[in-house]
């Protein structure tokens, strides 16, 4: 099982098929909308709208830490584009740990842990950086902001 299996449900109702991304990089977020870090959206447009050649940025609005995105998928993606402009892709809400957790962030946590990132998901907007291969590289904790240079020495 490797990144390309997955499909998810876009905020918009159309499915998101991971493989159509490969031969680019992949920025997986778990987001929210009413967190002390939701300002990173803007920052991640920015960064989707710099490198979108080489990038994709795809966001998945989750409701696992402090009830911080409780709306439904149809607020969130009014929330998105109303107040960030936000035009990457959007999953619909998901589970990014505990027993619900969905099977791309199951894949995820157990591909960091292989590179030595246990309990990678700490709080929203962890986010996971994947090669054009589709092979995890790195893991960026919520604080680190999407346009610092720990993102995109990976990019230039």
């Amino acid at each position: 099982m490797g990144i390309y299996d997955f499909k998810v449900n876009g905020l918009d109702g159309k499915p998101i098929d991971l493989s159509s991304y490969k031969g680019k990089k992949i920025l997986i977020v778990n987001t929210a909308s009413q967190c002390g870090y939701t300002p990173q959206y803007a920052d991640l447009q920015q960064l989707y709208d710099k490198y979108k050649n080489k990038l994709v940025v795809i966001g998945f609005p989750a409701n696992n830490f402090g009830q911080q995105e409780p709306g439904s998928n149809s607020d969130i993606k009014e929330f998105c584009k109303k107040n960030y402009g936000v035009n990457f892709p959007m999953a619909e809400k998901v589970s990014v740990k505990g027993d619900d957790i969905h099977p791309l962030f199951k894949y995820l946590t157990e591909e960091a842990a292989k590179m030595g990132v246990n309990d990678p998901i700490k709080w929203n907007f962890t986010k996971f950086l994947v090669d054009e291969k589709g092979k995890l590289v790195a893991v960026f904790p919520s604080k680190v902001k999407p346009m610092s240079e720990e993102i995109t020495k990976y990019l230039n």
